[in-house]
């Protein structure tokens, strides 16, 4: 059931699960923030920054089309998994490395988010339905990713730990037409003229 929301909604909420459990005494100042890429030209000073770098649809393509309240069928859903970077920014690398070792072991912690936390942060209240669900997966970039994540960002390069969210389905609003109802049954198979 999630739409075209469920992306920003899915960043949304790994943001969120990571801001309400951050440790506030220790980064009390910390922010935590979607960025894109021009982002990192004037980062933050302290907190947690997730970039969405790479999406690609999921191993799992063949889902079944839904069929809606009144009986209509819909296309099947688009299943995708999204890429994230995951960047810790602090003014010491000591508070940069504890920051990011508290994440990780947080979304470690966490390798489901369940609808009730995606919806809670997306701007779309109902975004993703009751059973639907993301999981996300500590998955090291390759080096042909690091190398395009990195190079345009030379100056900023900053210890990052990347993730893989799977199974982001992105429902589809068109109806699949269907034939009517039969009206007549033919039994000519076998009859030669």
């Amino acid at each position: 059931m999630a739409d075209y929301h469920a992306i920003a909604a899915t960043s949304r909420a790994i943001l969120g699960l990571i801001e309400g459990a951050c440790p506030k005494p220790e980064f009390d100042g910390a922010l935590f923030e979607i960025y894109q890429a021009r982002s990192f030209q004037n980062p933050m000073a302290e907190g947690v920054s997730l970039y969405l770098y790479r999406l690609a649809t999921s191993s799992r393509r063949n889902l079944p089309s839904r069929t809606g309240p009144n009986g209509e069928q819909y296309r099947p859903p688009l299943p995708i998994d999204l890429y994230y970077m995951l960047t810790a920014w602090a003014r010491t690398a000591e508070k940069q490395q504890a920051l990011l070792g508290f994440c990780i072991r947080l979304l470690g912690d966490t390798p489901i988010l369940p609808a009730g936390l995606l919806n809670h942060f997306g701007s779309e209240p109902e975004t993703f339905g009751p059973n639907e669900s993301v999981e996300l997966i500590f998955e090291p970039a390759t080096l042909q990713d690091l190398s395009y994540l990195w190079d345009p960002l030379k100056p900023n390069v900053q210890p990052s730990a990347t993730y893989v969210a799977r199974m982001v389905s992105i429902e589809s609003t068109v109806e699949v037409a269907g034939g009517g109802p039969v009206q007549t049954r033919a039994f000519d198979l076998g009859n030669k003229k």
